[in-house]
């Protein structure tokens, strides 16, 4: 008896542990696709507006980098995953991009 109740918690732990790994790999592989293409800063009439777009651009991409990093510290509590909140900082940064005349980089 006991026998089976310590495989099954070794067995819950180990689904634990490689759970977080495949978590933190498509979260890094959406975090890859934070790039905007043909957007020429020198080229842009600067107002207040692209001020806002470019700002959105570098803090979606930092607090994506962020939400990663605090999950493989240990330290991440929200309540969705971290690929879902992740994705929602890729849809921010996805919105600005065009906003600038950006083009987001297609990974197909």
């Amino acid at each position: 008896m006991k026998l089976s109740f310590i495989f099954s918690i070794a067995l819950l732990l180990s689904g634990c542990i490689f759970g977080t790994s495949q978590e933190i790999q498509r979260a890094e592989a959406l975090l890859a696709q934070f790039q905007c293409q043909n957007v020429e800063n020198h080229q842009i009439a600067h107002s207040a507006i692209t001020t806002y777009h470019e700002q959105s651009l570098a803090l979606s991409r930092k607090k994506a980098e962020q939400y990663i990093a605090a999950y493989k510290n240990g330290d991440y509590d929200l309540h969705l995953s971290l690929s879902n909140v992740v994705e929602e900082q890729y849809k921010k940064y996805h919105s600005a991009c065009q906003a600038l005349g950006g083009i987001p980089l297609q990974t197909d």
